[in-house]
């Protein structure tokens, strides 16, 4: 892998020695200012500002590209993860299913939809191969329904 030189501008290491200073930014950010002030200095390697800061060497790799080839505040700032829309199980009719089915009447014993019940019947159904509790609470989250009325 390339080695991208940080090279900081007195200015640019003085706003990130007060950031660092305050401790007021999220954990991510303060520990990429670090990485970028430790990796400014000549004589600091990656394998030193690992040990140093005690985090892994591709973060360190990944924290000077893109201080290099986007710019000081994409390299402190988090970049989120892009969406990965195959990964939802749960969308039109079927999230439509899954409504009616909580809004129904629960299975006879019960008082009410849990969210494993729900789950558990969406497979039943067909309507899924396996769902977890969790895509469960999320699909049903997005709707405005009331789920206990």
């Amino acid at each position: 892998m390339d080695k991208y030189s940080v090279r900081l501008d007195p200015e640019e290491r003085i706003d990130l020695q007060r950031l660092v200073a305050t401790g007021k930014a999220a954990a991510r950010r303060l520990v990429h200012a670090r990485i970028l002030l430790l990796a400014d200095q000549e004589d600091c390697s990656d394998e030193e500002i690992v040990s140093a800061l005690g985090i892994g060497l591709r973060t360190v790799e990944r924290v000077r590209k893109r201080l290099v080839t986007e710019g000081l505040e994409a390299a402190i700032d988090h970049k989120p993860q892009p969406p990965r829309p195959e990964k939802i199980k749960i969308r039109g009719a079927v999230e439509q299913k899954l409504v009616e089915l909580a809004c129904s009447e629960p299975p006879r014993g019960r008082c009410h939809w849990t969210l494993r019940l729900l789950a558990d019947e969406m497979v039943v159904l067909g309507l899924a191969d396996s769902l977890s509790t969790e895509t469960v609470r999320q699909a049903l989250k997005k709707t405005i329904s009331s789920h206990g009325s």
